[in-house]
Formats: C-alpha cells, structure tokens, sequence
C-alpha cells in the first residue's frame, strides 16, 4: 500500500470520529461505560483532535 491511500482511508476514519462526536454534542447522547458516564466535554477535545488530523492527513494526501 503506497502512503497516499494510507493518508486517505486514515483522514476519512479520523473525519467520521470528529463528526460524531460532534453530533454527540449537538444532540445530548448520553455514553456510559461500565458505570462512569462520560462527561460532554470529553467530545470537545474528541472533535478538536481528530478533526486536525483529517485535516493534516488529507493535506498530506494531496501533496504527495
């Protein structure tokens, strides 16, 4: 597999992460783990990060 489609599946994966947890955060879903609620403000930072690393993944995609 050559680094171009790797970039590109890898982008589309952290993309669909960022987006969900975005949805979590416009809709309220409510994720329990064992017996530990995770609070809304996890998403916060399970939006930024991934959204940056599509980001950076799908630039890195295009130059090469």
């Amino acid at each position: 597999m050559s680094i171009r489609p790797y970039l590109a599946i890898s982008g589309t994966i952290f993309g669909i992460v960022a987006i969900l947890h975005l949805l979590r955060l416009a809709n309220g879903w409510q994720v329990v783990l064992g017996t530990w609620t995770v609070p809304m403000w996890v998403s916060w930072g399970g939006a930024l990060v991934p959204a940056v690393l599509c980001g950076w993944a799908f630039r890195l995609a295009v130059r090469r």
